[in-house]
């Protein structure tokens, strides 16, 4: 089979490859649609991960069971599934708390296991998730939308414990604006992007969301009027910046990825004067079922953001940035 492979750090190739044996507790996936994240480009460069090479990469990807191992109930060749890469222990402390994606010993398909930039991919049974008649593009966008769900829950939107009319999300690259699209699908009916790029900007606005230049007069002029701000840029003074954005009792959301030993200055009186609320997110956690009922009801908005439908081969050089910079979201799609 082909399969992109990074085969040593900083080292990503198209191979010629043996299909995978199928194992106990398994299916063997025909892989029709997978996603290129961020997270992929820190595989290979070893900055996230154990950096196990060789390695096929991928973590967002949806196909079709080709064959299931001979212990597997419930699960027939032909389904049409996507993966939740994550693989957990089960076992630890944080585990029994579902805490699942903070796994002390969090394996995952792409990360640490061979991953879905391939022809096939062998996945635990356990961690495919029935997409119905979703098109295979459509549910490979669930692992990310999954994400931006977790992170969602931590600041209790969509557990019905956070009411917000307001939002600002920092980033109008693919995450952001899911992130964005997510906020307004949970009713909340004010949602602004903020981006430098003018590019990204006009998108968000054919997307029915109002769109903002940060350092734009209309932005500084509604400083402390959000109930929720989140982040999805990584860049540090973006960070530092949210609380003056916040309402009194509203909650800020670190999505992005600055890098490890960043640190920005925040008051702690204002935390405690304003009772603002600060939270994390990392990985999915369990919310990939939640992510496929959001894109069974979405009306296709969610599916613009596929930039690029790409053969195996062509996405290749997104790895190395040698194809481009992609406006969104950049997909291998089954020839």
């Amino acid at each position: 089979m082909k399969a992109i492979c990074f085969t040593e750090k900083g080292v990503a190739g198209l191979a010629d490859m043996p299909l995978p044996v199928l194992a106990p507790g398994h299916a063997l996936i025909h892989v029709k649609a997978g996603g290129l994240c961020h997270t992929d480009i820190d595989v290979l460069h070893g900055r996230y991960g154990e950096g196990r090479f060789p390695l096929v990469p991928g973590h967002e990807y949806a196909g079709l069971v080709e064959s299931v191992a001979e212990d597997v109930t419930g699960l027939r060749p032909g389904a049409r599934v996507a993966v939740d890469p994550n693989l957990p222990c089960g076992t630890c402390n944080l585990c029994r708390k579902g805490l699942t994606n903070l796994c002390k010993e969090l394996k995952a398909y792409g990360v640490t296991q061979d991953g879905g930039f391939a022809e096939y991919s062998i996945v635990k049974a356990s961690h495919l998730h029935d997409i119905g008649d979703l098109p295979f593009d459509v549910a490979a966008l669930a692992e990310p939308l999954a994400c931006v769900l977790n992170g969602l829950g931590n600041i209790g939107l969509t557990t019905g414990v956070r009411r917000a009319e307001s939002a600002l999300v920092f980033g109008g690259g693919p995450i952001g604006l899911l992130l964005a699209l997510s906020i307004r699908a949970q009713g909340v009916s004010n949602v602004v992007v903020a981006d430098i790029d003018e590019s990204r900007l006009s998108f968000a606005r054919e997307l029915g969301l109002e769109a903002l230049h940060p350092a734009s007069p209309e932005l500084e002029g509604r400083k402390r009027s959000f109930d929720l701000v989140a982040d999805a840029t990584g860049v540090p003074t973006v960070v530092e910046s949210m609380p003056e954005f916040a309402q009194d009792g509203g909650a800020i959301l670190v999505f992005g990825v600055c890098a490890p030993g960043v640190r920005v200055p925040i008051s702690p009186f204002d935390i405690f004067r304003r009772q603002l609320t600060i939270a994390g997110s990392h990985s999915l956690n369990q919310n990939l079922p939640a992510a496929l009922d959001l894109l069974r009801k979405d009306n296709g908005t969610m599916a613009r953001l596929i930039s690029h439908r790409l053969p195996l081969k062509e996405v290749l050089p997104f790895f190395t940035k040698s194809g481009g910079t992609p406006t969104m979201k950049v997909q291998f799609v089954a020839e």
